[in-house]
């Protein structure tokens, strides 16, 4: 063999083996890179409910019964919780209005329900208290414990709720999103999380407002379940007369009224509750009722949960039972989007089953908003 052909030929091996150790050191950046697109990409959690044609929970239903799909386009399911996966839940009572007077049977309720949750599930106590600010008593929404599955500390939490000189509602909900949901959940919680409020919803107080609650609430994913509590009758019944009488409409809520009207209406706006008459004072309540009633079957039907209406807080009990039922049959799965654009779009969720009895049905949440740069 030549001399410079043997050289060549070394040159050549070395070459390759230079190029081959170089490319064993590229799958770890690969990774690492893959690592960083996926954190970068949101993983969408959709929890849910399966029900077979008479309304009895479906159990048992494994990943490949469920098909996932984002503005019609079919997404990769990259994880599945069964109905056994514990959930974490914030338990949002309201003490304002007429429940101020029925406060022990509100706790008896609200332990009742905890004590029928799952050993790991875990729980947060917010309620509403008063307390003085610039030298005027007013109503806000209190934390009484973060999550935990103590349940002596639960129990502890129960016996600080207070009754309030108002409902701070929207505010309540917005601690619920920022505070005791604020950081992402551990990796067995992560798509079940929910809200199960004891309340009217006729907001009277709060500094947030429902549209900022309602995109919290959207972002992450949390299934809202009401007790929605009739108050309206005691509320009109204490609205008539005297306008220096005990039940008034807020300025919050004679703003939230006039807000329905168009700008160019010629109806009088009215902003002293003592110049409003007996006949004005019945409409304003009849829409904030409707306000609330909308506002909140839109947050638990977008979210994939429930409204249950009870006439009276005797009732409570029965409808906490109910939603506590209904937690410990919930799926969850997670996809990450195919739609790698950060546009603050609205994205539609849907998902179908497959391999289920004949006219099972799926309740589950039905979309989310993008993130933006």
């Amino acid at each position: 063999m030549r001399i410079e052909t043997f050289f060549l030929l070394l040159f050549i091996g070395l070459g390759f083996s230079i190029n081959s150790l170089a490319q064993d050191k590229n799958p770890p950046k690969k990774e690492e890179d893959e690592e960083v697109l996926r954190i970068d990409t949101q993983l969408v959690d959709v929890p849910f409910v399966v029900t077979d044609k008479s309304g009895k929970p479906l159990l048992n239903l494994k990943q490949n019964n469920f098909v996932i799909y984002e503005d019609g386009k079919r997404q990769e399911i990259a994880d599945f919780a069964a109905t056994s996966a514990p959930f974490e839940v914030t338990l949002l009572l309201d003490t304002s209005g007429s429940a101020r007077s029925d406060l022990e049977l509100i706790k008896r309720a609200a332990g009742n329900f905890i004590n029928s949750l799952r050993a790991g599930d875990r729980v947060s106590i917010v309620a509403f208290k008063s307390s003085v600010r610039d030298n005027k008593s007013v109503a806000v929404s209190e934390v009484l414990t973060s999550l935990t599955d103590d349940r002596g500390k639960l129990k502890d939490a129960l016996a600080q709720v207070k009754t309030s000189n108002g409902t701070p509602y929207y505010d309540g909900l917005l601690k619920i999103a920022k505070s005791v949901f604020g950081e992402k959940p551990k990796e067995e919680f992560r798509g079940r999380r929910a809200l199960v409020a004891l309340t009217d919803a006729v907001d009277s107080s709060s500094v947030g407002g429902f549209a900022e609650a309602r995109e919290e609430f959207a972002q992450t994913g949390i299934v809202s379940y009401f007790i929605q509590v009739d108050t309206r009758e005691f509320f009109e019944d204490n609205l008539l007369g005297d306008c220096e009488g005990t039940m008034r409409f807020s300025q919050a809520q004679i703003r939230r009224y006039y807000r329905m009207f168009n700008l160019k209406s010629n109806i009088e706006r009215v902003s002293n509750f003592c110049q409003l008459g007996d006949f004005e004072r019945l409409a304003i309540s009849k829409k904030l009722y409707e306000i609330a009633d909308f506002e909140m079957n839109s947050l638990a039907k977008t979210s994939g949960g429930k409204v249950f209406s009870v006439a009276d807080l005797s009732e409570a009990r029965n409808a906490f039972t109910k939603v506590a039922q209904e937690i410990g049959t919930k799926y969850s799965l997670g996809y990450y989007s195919a739609n790698e654009k950060r546009d603050g779009s609205y994205r539609k969720i849907k998902v179908e089953l497959k391999g289920v009895p004949i006219g099972a049905q799926i309740r589950a949440r039905e979309g989310y908003t993008a993130p933006v740069n």
